[in-house]
This record gives C-alpha cells, sequence and structure tokens, in this order.
C-alpha cells in the first residue's frame, strides 16, 4: 500500500461508475455463457466502492482483498452480511485466473447479493465521499 494525498475526484468518479455498471449488469440475461461476465461485473462494481474508500484515505492498494475488507467492516445494515462479499471475490478470483466457468446458479447468488448489497453501501459510501458522514 502506498500513501498519497486523498483523490475524491477520482474516488466520486469510481463510485459512480459502479452504479452504472452495476445497473447494465442487472439487466443481463442469466445462462451459462453470461454467468462469468455477472459474476465478474458484479464483484468488480463491489470492489470499485471499496477502492474509492482507500483513495479518500490518500492509500493506493493493488491487493483486492483490502478494498473488500473495507467495505466489510462499515457500519452498513444490509440483509445479507458483508462478509459474503470475500466468497465473490474467491468466485472472480478463480473465473480470473484458474478459467474457473460461473454456473447459472452462481450468477444468481452475485446478482442477489448485488441487490440486497449494493445500494445501502453505494448511499454510504457516496455520502461518505460528499462529506454527509463522517
Amino acid at each position: 500500500m502506498r500513501v498519497k494525498q486523498a483523490d475524491f475526484k477520482r474516488a466520486i468518479s469510481l463510485v459512480e461508475a459502479a452504479k452504472k455498471d452495476l445497473n447494465f449488469t442487472l439487466k443481463l440475461n442469466v445462462s451459462a455463457d453470461s454467468a462469468s461476465t455477472i459474476v465478474r461485473n458484479v464483484y468488480e462494481c463491489f470492489r470499485m466502492l471499496g477502492e474509492a474508500l482507500l483513495l479518500s484515505e490518500g492509500k493506493f492498494v493493488t491487493d483486492h482483498r483490502e478494498m473488500i475488507l473495507k467495505l466489510v467492516v462499515l457500519p452498513v445494515k444490509t440483509p445479507r452480511p458483508l462478509g459474503a462479499l470475500e466468497n465473490l471475490r474467491l468466485m472472480r478470483h478463480r473465473i480470473n485466473y484458474y478459467g474457473y466457468r460461473a454456473t447459472v446458479r452462481e450468477a444468481k447468488y452475485a446478482l442477489s447479493l448485488a441487490r440486497c448489497c449494493f445500494e445501502p453501501l453505494w448511499n454510504y459510501v457516496y455520502n461518505f465521499l460528499n462529506g454527509k458522514v463522517r
């Protein structure tokens, strides 16, 4: 991890892009062909939120684990435990680095996690970056 100056402009840009990307991903038809892409996209949207928080602290991190951990410890109430994001991270890791093909069931899992956890996290991060949460 490198520490440098906080980059709120880039952080806000990441948060806005994450929301747009997730909205697109939620519209995709779930199939065996789209499952891996859906899992990757959902994961990436969560990861971007964590990266945005780290950037707001002036931290440049390349380890995705740190980005997800930043989200898991937030004081945000969600219908499902945020620890499930680690499962999503591991699934995406297998897809990207070991050629794993996600199943329809796994894509549906990722989408359900996004539907119940992304919005509360997004609202918290967005408000935090805009000075409404401290």
